[in-house]
């Protein structure tokens, strides 16, 4: 045998039953069995990725609803403010166009005592 265990050529595999083919096939169980171990693992670690993903996804979802939900309160509370300026300058103009409606009816009171 060569120096990487395989046959050189001329070569004949030894007869079957030997204590080197039974070694080998012990070897080939051995190794069959790491390599079914080692794609269940790696199944086993695709998942995890995919679950992880789904986790990040909703995660992220929840993260875009919450700053939509801060945003929205935010929006509310600066239109309230707007409201409450608005009101306190409306209030004045009422007074104003109440006067402004005493004053006028004083005057066409006044037309027609004249």
């Amino acid at each position: 045998r060569g120096a990487t265990g395989t046959m050189m050529p001329g070569e004949t595999p030894p007869p079957a039953g030997t204590a080197a083919a039974v070694a080998a096939c012990a070897n080939c169980g051995v190794l069959q069995q790491n390599i079914n171990e080692y794609v269940a693992t790696l199944i086993a670690l695709k998942q995890k990725m995919i679950d992880g993903d789904h986790l990040l996804t909703e995660y992220q979802q929840k993260c875009t609803d919450i700053l939509y939900k801060i945003f929205n309160r935010i929006k509310i509370s600066a239109l309230r403010c707007q409201v409450e300026q608005m009101l306190q300058k409306i209030l004045p103009l009422e007074k104003c166009q109440e006067e402004l409606s005493s004053l006028k009816a004083e005057l066409e009171e006044k037309k027609v005592c004249l």
